[in-house]
């Protein structure tokens, strides 16, 4: 078989849901909604949080990045997949698919680490109150969402680069809504058995190890929230923990699909759904799934709109 070099080809042709669907348009028309209520709700929440002194506490300082990796990993995917529908012209080219590959591995490395490190912040609100602000104090806040950022992207550096520097076969149709590491390597002309495992082996670290620390967060919170005398601090607790185990669950779910099971377990049908799931339909219901039940969000957010109200009259 012919191999595509890379530096003087044209690039790659993602044939991804919005041309293998039998009603396009109808799709292309939701992930449209989808991706405006992303950038709506996520960036009102982080307007929110900025705005109103009385959210500037650990929890919603995690919450806002959050909700910034979201407004960022949905971006990274879905303007480009909607204005090549509208465009019918789905080429990218081999520096886009690298970058395109970097971003998401980052934004969802990120995510990833961040959720373990918003559970021990729920563990420690409630398992320990008193001594919340010293465990979670502002230099340890920024400590966590420095180390979020930073190791995913070595992460991603290192996948993006090692991915990119195999042969790629004439045929340059990723199967996939966007240049991810599994229907890229399908395109390889070479062995990629040693770096499938690899990659296993890193999806284990980056997904499996921090589930582990949200699943042991959560047992030690739920025996916390059942010996508590309060009722209302009991539903106080189990509301916050319900909408962060919810989206824990969602995103979890999709990324152990797409980077844990074996190559054996994908269709290009499957993983394209999947795909959708964890770049669009997530970060679209993140910011409602913690704001509609959290009442000092709703009141911020009323406060805040309020102030421009005025100041608009």
């Amino acid at each position: 078989m012919e191999l595509w070099n890379s530096t003087s080809g044209s690039g790659f042709i993602l044939v991804g849901i919005l041309t293998n669907t039998g009603s396009p348009e109808l799709l292309c028309a939701t992930i449209a909604v989808l991706y405006m209520l992303a950038l709506t709700s996520n960036g009102l929440l982080l307007l929110v949080i900025t705005m109103d002194t009385r959210l500037h506490v650990p929890m919603y300082l995690l919450l806002a990045q959050l909700s910034l990796m979201d407004l960022l990993f949905t971006s990274v995917v879905t303007p480009k997949a909607l204005l090549d529908f509208l465009s019918r012209d789905n080429t990218i080219s081999f520096g886009g698919c690298a970058l395109q590959m970097f971003l998401a591995l980052t934004l969802g490395g990120a995510e990833d680490l961040l959720l373990a490190f918003m559970a021990y912040d729920r563990y420690v609100a409630i398992c320990h109150p008193l001594n919340y602000m010293v465990l979670m104090r502002p230099r340890v806040c920024w400590l966590m969402v420095a180390t979020s950022w930073i190791l995913a992207s070595l992460n991603a550096l290192g996948h993006t680069v090692y991915t990119m520097h195999f042969p790629f076969c004439r045929s340059l149709e990723i199967r996939h809504l966007l240049c991810e590491i599994p229907p890229l390597l399908k395109l390889a002309c070479a062995d990629t058995s040693r770096y499938e495992l690899m990659l296993y082996v890193t999806g284990v670290t980056f997904l499996l190890l921090p589930l582990s620390a949200i699943i042991a967060s959560y047992t030690l919170i739920l025996f916390t929230v059942l010996h508590m005398s309060s009722s209302e601090g009991r539903k106080k607790a189990l509301v916050t923990c319900s909408s962060h185990l919810t989206v824990v669950g969602m995103f979890f779910g999709a990324a152990t699909f797409m980077y844990v099971l074996p190559s054996s377990f994908h269709n290009p049908k499957q993983d394209n759904i999947i795909s959708v799931f964890y770049t669009i339909v997530t970060p679209a219901l993140n910011p409602l799934i913690y704001s509609l039940r959290n009442k000092e969000v709703m009141g911020a957010l009323r406060r805040v709109l309020g102030k421009h109200f005025l100041l608009t009259q």
